[in-house]
């Protein structure tokens, strides 16, 4: 009976969980004049919202305006594409080389170094944003894309996650290397890589689904709509176009839950080792 109610628990609150998505799954088939009938107190102000699990007459009309009719859509689903992208690939470049010298050396002042890194990682946004704005107004970097990008590029998150991965390499077996005659690159590259890939897998994932959805930094240094990702777009549209925002929210989902789906056993493999200690 204990085993069937924690199962019972876990089912209901699984379906709570996916309600929403389910929900929007079916909105984006419904009729504009389904939506209206569901959504209409919304606008007038009188009675209650009512919705439906499926639609009375599925139809595929919202995906195709937004597919066929709407190139403004493309245009901010790739800039949230090279905003993620680029943002991670940063990440990896500036991210993994700082955790492999934190983890494997030995240098004055190691720990404080560290330690600043894990403190900055309290710091909100909004605290940065006046200086992050100046010093890229002086880069006459403002309003293009590198202006998130960069300052999202320098994250700490991702060294304090990946070094766990590279400190639990046993010392002996780099100085082994060293004794063969690796130099340090190859050591970092066929040793400290491969045994440290999970931690710095679920650095990628995690560094996908948040700039994926990024609001803040986009809002703030990012002028022309042009710019904009979908995260900023999808607010911009209006009740009266309910349909074409259920099918523009529901391929919004796919390339995160794509990401999660491929990288989900590296992220729990690579938390569960950030989550030891030395």
């Amino acid at each position: 009976m204990r085993r069937f109610m924690r199962y019972l628990i876990l089912a209901a609150l699984g379906i709570l969980f996916i309600a929403p998505v389910f929900l929007l799954v079916s909105g984006s088939f419904m009729s504009r004049w389904e939506l209206g009938e569901y959504l209409g107190p919304l606008e007038s102000g009188e009675g209650f919202l009512r919705w439906a699990w499926f639609p009375m007459y599925p139809t595929f009309s919202h995906y195709a305006r937004l597919l066929f009719e709407t190139p403004q859509f493309f245009t901010v689903f790739w800039n949230s594409m090279k905003i993620a992208v680029c943002s991670v690939g940063g990440q990896l470049l500036l991210a993994v080389p700082a955790a492999w010298a934190f983890a494997v050396y030995r240098f004055p002042f190691r720990r404080l170094l560290f330690t600043l890194y894990v403190a900055l990682m309290l710091l909100p946004f909004q605290v940065t944003m006046l200086s992050s704005y100046l010093v890229l107004n002086q880069l006459n970097l403002v309003n293009t894309h590198w202006a998130v990008i960069l300052p999202t590029a320098c994250s700490t998150y991702p060294v304090f996650l990946i070094y766990r991965g590279f400190s639990s390499i046993p010392g002996a077996l780099l100085q082994a290397a060293r004794i063969d005659g690796a130099g340090e690159w190859r050591i970092f590259w066929k040793i400290g890589l491969p045994l440290a890939s999970n931690g710095i897998l679920s650095a990628v994932v995690l560094g996908f689904l948040e700039y994926w959805s990024l609001i803040e930094q986009p809002l703030a240094f990012l002028e022309e709509q042009s710019l904009w990702p979908l995260s900023l777009y999808l607010p911009e549209i209006s009740l009266s176009q309910a349909g074409y925002s259920f099918a523009a929210s529901v391929i919004t989902l796919i390339p995160p839950a794509f990401v999660f789906l491929i990288g989900q056993d590296y992220l729990e493999k690579g938390i569960a080792a950030s989550g030891l200690k030395e």
